[in-house]
């Protein structure tokens, strides 16, 4: 069965050191909380390759598994797309909401 990409956005994300251990959360000034869970695959975590602060750009669906808390989920078999911290501010800048003062 096909994936359904229509679920799928792209998502800045990054790794930090966490309760401990490297996981990877969305970067800050996107639709998502920067402490959401991201499942993806564990190269990403691999600090060997990828120090930590190392920014990504992912295809994530907002999911959550019966009724749990919602997480990001990341096909592990995608390509991994490493940014630069001036891409990164390039595409948070796209999206980042403008606020109306009234």
């Amino acid at each position: 069965m096909a994936r359904d990409m229509t679920a799928y956005r792209q998502v800045a994300v990054h790794s930090e050191a966490w309760n401990g251990q490297v996981e990877i959360h969305p970067m800050p000034g996107q639709a998502y909380a920067t402490d959401m869970n991201v499942q993806c695959s564990s190269r990403l975590r691999d600090t060997s390759v990828y120090p930590l602060g190392t920014c990504f750009l992912v295809e994530a669906k907002l999911t959550d598994r019966l009724g749990g808390p919602q997480y990001l989920y990341v096909w592990h078999g995608d390509d991994i797309k490493v940014m630069s911290k001036k891409e990164a501010q390039v595409f948070l800048g796209a999206y980042r909401r403008v606020r109306l003062n009234v």
